[in-house]
């Protein structure tokens, strides 16, 4: 049987690897093995918190809009529902925006929603 030479697409998937995984501490960047295990586990966790990070910021958003609305007496809920009743189509990022940025708007916007709520 002939003898089979792998070394140039053996080194090509371990070079591959390691480039990936530059900056990695210790032997996770320089030894391949340790390499490998750590890069799958990073392109895992990616892939995950790709997902997650959309459920977090829209959890922050939400936190900002109700601790805005709390100042203007009213809950996060009744807040969201006064809304669609008014037909005011404003997405929770830019709420939350308004409630950091911009106070006076976002007051204005309170005070529509509170006049629906009532």
């Amino acid at each position: 049987m002939t003898r089979v030479k792998r070394g140039n697409v053996a080194r090509k998937r371990r070079k591959k690897i390691l480039k990936i995984a530059k900056g990695f501490r210790g032997s996770h960047s320089t030894l391949f093995r340790t390499a490998n295990q750590q890069v799958m586990k990073a392109l895992r966790s990616a892939y995950r918190d790709r997902k997650k990070k959309k459920r977090d910021f829209r959890r922050l958003w939400i936190t900002r809009i109700n601790a805005a609305v709390r100042q203007h007496g009213m809950s996060y809920s009744k807040f969201i529902g006064a809304l669609k009743k008014a037909n005011i189509n404003l997405n929770r990022k830019m709420l939350a925006q308004m409630a950091v940025l911009d106070p006076q708007g976002f007051s204005k916007v309170a005070e529509i929603a509170a006049s629906q709520a009532s």
